[in-house]
């Protein structure tokens, strides 16, 4: 793992292309209205049959402040009463989907994510706490892995303390930039010391883990005060740290269109700065996990990455992978088995489906045996940067290279290229391919020539 990534910028160049992040096989861009509240019910039913372990994810839509480079689904209010009216409807879709469930099934993940979770009142939190804990088997032993999304101007001591007392463990604090001039320009104004306090209340209150969010490519970043951003972050000691790649699509996107193209870093820069962060990173003791993210060696998806247990889903790389993901609240995902199914994504048809007492779901999609099998390959390069064949063969009845034949020149291509190491037996990603491992992935996406690549963030 020492040699985990070699920066090879011609390889950057030619594989730097547009594609899924992978946190499904097949994408989200594949859902439709098809797949609705009937293919829950029966696939929560087969659930309960096999008592499968659960993930839960509670989407919290709001945010007092807009951060203009953001691409979540969130709804922008200084009214802190529009909570009530939403944490109604949710507490429903917790009692609904929770009465197709077996009680004892115990939730061993739990996410908060936003939108801003700490938007909530203290009062409210414990009453969302209260009744997750009424509907679902929530461990009491802090054995679980519940984490929460923190952005430091909205959290205090006081809040920290309660999120403890509630049972999170982790937290994931959104940074960004320390550089004033590019918080001023993307209007998220947030200090190394309101940051550092969180930190700190987390440390003394014995949170398990601690998640750095970074992005690259904002506007009025330089390669120069990035690296200082990342060097103070490293003094910050987290155990994980995301290093995402801003996407600038004004067009799809609302808030984006506030940002002075202009401003932005040329391409040249980008690389520049993920290359130094690699390089700043992996320097101070930290292993690239893959897709963005770094984690200390002792960290659990560090461990897992060394044992080929680790695993990826709509909560990003997890060592849960075998639970079904439970999405809660608007635009919420769920994994249930074979089926991914979302609920809408607008707020005021979210709040009018549940008060009719039905659920939300608006579109999904049912794996069929083909996307199975594709689901495990990409899983296992996505996550291991190898892939055995005799595993896929046993698992799905086939023989690889006959069911992929017409896949294989591009695969000898990428070998030739020094992506891939490619023999009768594996794949697998070498050191040089590492940070194009999407690239590889998309060779085996049967759905990718149908969209548009502009849907898609690049590889880099």
């Amino acid at each position: 793992m020492l040699d985990a990534i070699r920066w090879d910028t011609d390889l950057i160049r030619r594989y730097d292309l547009a594609g899924p992040r992978y946190t499904s096989y097949p994408t989200a861009v594949q859902f439709s209205s098809q797949v609705g509240t009937f293919d829950l019910f029966h696939a929560l039913r087969d659930s309960r049959k096999a008592q499968r372990p659960l993930s839960l994810y509670v989407h919290v839509p709001f945010c007092a402040n807009i951060c203009y480079y953001c691409a979540c689904n969130k709804v922008i209010t200084k009214d802190r009463g529009r909570a009530q009216p939403y944490l109604q409807r949710l507490e429903q879709e917790i009692q609904l989907i929770a009465c197709h469930l077996d009680p004892t099934q115990k939730v061993e993940q739990l996410h908060f994510g936003g939108g801003t979770p700490t938007f909530l009142s203290h009062d409210e939190l414990r009453q969302l706490m209260a009744h997750l804990r009424k509907h679902f088997n929530l461990l009491d032993d802090d054995s679980g892995d519940y984490g929460i999304e923190i952005d430091p101007r909205e959290a205090d001591w006081s809040t920290m303390g309660l999120l403890r007392e509630l049972g999170f463990n982790r937290v994931s604090i959104g940074l960004q930039d320390l550089d004033p001039a590019v918080q001023r320009a993307v209007n998220r104004l947030q200090s190394l010391e309101e940051t550092r306090a969180v930190i700190d209340a987390a440390r003394t209150l014995q949170f398990r883990s601690i998640n750095i969010d970074l992005i690259y490519g904002l506007p009025r970043q330089t390669p120069e005060n990035f690296a200082r951003t990342v060097e103070e972050v490293i003094n910050l000691q987290p155990d994980r740290l995301s290093v995402f790649n801003y996407a600038h699509l004004p067009e799809r996107f609302m808030p984006q269109r506030r940002i002075n193209s202009n401003e932005l870093p040329t391409p040249a820069q980008k690389l520049e700065m993920l290359q130094r962060t690699i390089e700043q990173l992996t320097g101070a003791g930290y292993r690239y996990i893959g897709m963005d993210h770094f984690a200390l060696p002792d960290d659990e998806l560090a461990i897992a990455q060394e044992e080929s247990t680790l695993q990826r889903n709509f909560q990003g790389y997890t060592t849960h992978g075998h639970c079904d993901l439970i999405g809660l609240g608007v635009s919420a995902i769920s994994q249930i088995g074979d089926l991914y199914c979302q609920n809408s994504s607008d707020l005021t048809e979210y709040q009018n489906v549940l008060a009719t007492s039905q659920l939300a779901t608006s579109r999904g999609l049912l794996c069929n045996a083909d996307d199975r099998l594709r689901r495990a390959v990409i899983q296992q390069l996505i996550c291991n940067f190898s892939l055995e064949f005799s595993a896929i063969e046993q698992a799905f009845n086939i023989d690889f290279q006959g069911y992929f034949g017409d896949l294989w020149p591009q695969l000898q291509d990428m070998a030739k290229d020094g992506l891939i190491e490619l023999d009768r037996d594996r794949i697998t990603i070498l050191p040089a391919g590492r940070l194009l491992v999407r690239s590889v992935c998309m060779v085996f996406d049967a759905y990718l020539e149908q969209h548009s690549r502009q849907r898609f963030s690049r590889v880099i």
